[in-house]
């Protein structure tokens, strides 16, 4: 059985994680995607760890990670005969992704008009900071200093100290699937009307969504919303609490009295539980800090599986803080299929997250990320029927690179 998007061909000039995250779905669900690279700036996902033995530009578990599914083609687009290869990659696919700095695509001769006039009815996606016009449209950062612009670090700490980044670039990973439901949108109007058209992706208006509480909160109210730990303004207890072992927690989060009396029933009711001041929200988050040492007294001594599952069990939301050998050990991963293992050519046994929902009819189908222009001979001779020694020429001429 075929993929749910196994007609759709994409092109991708795209790197880093925000471009190549937008087209992995799909990738995942038969689409057939180019993603197109050089030697002389190689994608920097490629050089980023964790590697396999040792440091390589086909060793990155990031970069296969974000391109799974993919071919991968090398073109030199500062080589002035491959824009003749451009153009014809251009006829071959629906849609072309991208996700360089405002404007260099332009430089390339390969803006969205210059693509139009090759295929009109071309979609291209264009994924960029803060769009493609306006006054800071040229500034240039990664997603590390993009969620400072967007606020997330103002939010994300402790009310006491300096702002704090998160691990992983929320803006990375937030934009991609925006791009990926606009895609689709484009496509439907593209098979109803035969029109293609431009997609102007701003990471930073999209990751906006991601603080809409607080945007809202400050739109309503006036008040600023800043760090607040792990503080919930209508929730306690609230928080991740120290259990049994070495770097073990559990999130517990009581959402109102009802909560709090079932908590109280799978704790076996403790003598503290019983005071007045714990018995309403706005006495528990009055008092907040010492509810928090004295939940933590309960849970020290329990394993974070045994605190999840006796709350859990008692209606009660609460979470183990899993590592990421617990994420494989997870049962309800597994059930699903979570973590799908690949051969990769380099890497070897290699293993890749699944998509996070489930087609009945067409389900994903997922293959391992390449070595870089392992697809070379494949897509050239093959997609687009280039001649031998058309190929061996571009080839020793360095439009391959």
């Amino acid at each position: 059985m075929s993929g749910a998007l196994a007609d759709v061909r994409v092109l991708e000039f795209a790197w880093a994680v925000a471009g190549p995250a937008t087209t992995r779905p799909f990738a995942q669900h038969g689409a057939t995607v180019v993603k197109v690279e050089t030697s002389n700036r190689l994608d920097g996902t490629r050089a980023m760890g964790p590697f396999r033995d040792k440091p390589g530009r086909n060793r990155s578990g990031y970069y296969a990670l974000y391109n799974h599914g993919k071919l991968s083609v090398t073109l030199n687009l500062h080589h002035p005969r491959g824009h003749d290869v451009v153009r014809r990659l251009v006829r071959w696919a629906d849609v072309v992704n991208e996700n360089f700095s405002a404007g260099q695509m332009e430089r390339w001769g390969l803006g969205y008009e210059d693509l139009a006039k090759i295929k009109p009815e071309i979609i291209m996606l264009r994924s960029s900071m803060q769009g493609q016009a306006g006054p800071h449209a040229q500034h240039r950062a990664a997603g590390m200093q993009l969620q400072g612009l967007v606020g997330l670090t103002h939010l994300t700490g402790w009310p006491d100290r300096a702002p704090s980044a998160t691990s992983t670039p929320y803006t990375d990973v937030v934009g991609p699937w925006f791009g990926a439901v606009a895609i689709l949108a484009a496509i439907d109007q593209r098979d109803r009307t035969g029109q293609g058209q431009c997609i102007d992706l701003s990471q930073y208006e999209a990751s906006l969504q991601v603080i809409a509480p607080a945007i809202m909160e400050y739109a309503a109210t006036g008040r600023e919303p800043t760090r607040r730990g792990n503080r919930s303004l209508s929730m306690a207890p609230h928080g991740v609490y120290r259990c049994d072992g070495d770097d073990e927690w559990c999130a517990i989060a009581v959402r109102d009295d009802d909560d709090w009396r079932r908590m109280r029933r799978a704790m076996d009711a403790p003598g503290w539980t019983d005071e007045a001041r714990f018995a309403t929200s706005e006495g528990r988050l009055a008092a907040a800090d010492e509810l928090d040492r004295l939940v933590e007294s309960w849970t020290v001594p329990r394993s974070a599986e045994e605190v999840m599952t006796t709350l859990q069990s008692a209606g009660v939301p609460a979470g183990a803080v899993r590592s990421c050998a617990g994420l494989f050990e997870d049962p309800q991963l597994a059930h699903r299929a979570h973590f799908v293992p690949l051969e990769h050519p380099v890497l070897g046994p290699f293993m890749c997250d699944a998509p996070a929902f489930r087609l009945s009819r067409t389900p994903a189908d997922l293959g391992p990320a390449a070595a870089m222009g392992m697809h070379n001979e494949h897509v050239y001779k093959t997609v687009l029927g280039m001649p031998d020694d058309e190929y061996e020429s571009l080839h020793s001429s360095g439009v391959f690179d």
